[in-house]
């Protein structure tokens, strides 16, 4: 688990309005979303593939997401097929101590590669605002005061913002879409806590390189706020990769993915509750 330094420092960010948080799978799988599997399955047996993976057969989900939107002129139906299977009840999502921690951190932006509605949904499960960001629109819309949840790969309401196809994703790498411009501001003066990632996610590691690099041609590098990921268990070659881009890595002390990171978020909540009754 992380240093008490480490918390504090993450803590102090979170009471001082200075911390967003990015989400990723991890989040959703943990209150029992489908796996990747069950999508790459539906894509294959829609199409009638027989094989898809990355052991010689040269596909990839978002290759087979590709052909999909080709043989079917759109991912409409897609999209509306993991609408209806990525989601689970709201009772299931207010149960979720997990989520609830999320909503009672109170960031002030929360980012998500997710596409399903859990986090909104426990935001209203527990009375708290938000305001959803998944387009150009909704930035110019978005109002101050309550959590803005910004859907960085997109939403099931807008096929449009869905990053899933391997063309969604190499126009991504550049940069320079509206979220992606909001990110960097967002980001650049902030801490940024990473949850449920294996950071395996190239896009992910590329925004983590690209931020390093803004500070480090800055000048400024000194003064850039120290960011985490939180990993479930050691892998010293991320952690070598990560730091040497300005990212601490913090560990959880339980094998089972969902309870570690559930303890850390309660020892962050906790940390947080004690500097705001000292009045810091």
């Amino acid at each position: 688990m992380a240093e008490s330094p480490l918390l504090d420092e993450l803590a102090r960010a979170l009471c001082a309005r200075q911390a967003i948080l990015f989400a990723g799978a991890g989040l959703s799988m943990n209150v029992g979303l489908p796996s990747w599997q069950d999508l790459i399955d539906h894509m294959m047996s829609e199409l009638g593939v027989e094989t898809v993976g990355q052991n010689g057969a040269g596909h990839s989900y978002q290759t087979l997401a590709e052909y999909y939107r080709i043989r079917q002129g759109s991912i409409g139906a897609l999209r509306s097929w993991m609408d209806r299977h990525w989601k689970v009840s709201e009772e299931q999502v207010r149960q979720s101590r997990m989520h609830r921690l999320v909503v009672e951190l109170n960031f002030p932006i929360v980012y998500t590669t997710n596409y399903d509605r859990n986090l909104e949904a426990a935001f209203s499960a527990h009375g708290r605002g938000f305001v959803k960001v998944a387009n150009a629109r909704d930035i110019a819309n978005a109002r101050e005061g309550v959590t803005q949840i910004v859907k960085f790969h997109g939403d099931f309401d807008d096929d449009q913002s869905l990053v899933l196809t391997e063309t969604d994703y190499f126009n991504r790498l550049s940069f320079d879409a509206p979220l992606d411009i909001k990110l960097r501001a967002d980001a650049l003066g902030r801490t940024v806590l990473f949850i449920g990632y294996s950071m395996s996610d190239m896009n992910i590691r590329l925004l983590l390189h690209r931020l390093w690099r803004t500070w480090q041609t800055s000048g400024y590098e000194k003064d850039r706020p120290k960011s985490f990921v939180f990993m479930t268990s050691r892998n010293p070659m991320q952690e070598a990769v990560l730091a040497q881009w300005g990212i601490t890595v913090l560990n959880g002390e339980s094998d089972d993915p969902e309870q570690a990171l559930t303890t850390f978020l309660e020892r962050l909540k906790e940390r947080v509750d004690e500097l705001r009754g000292e009045g810091q």
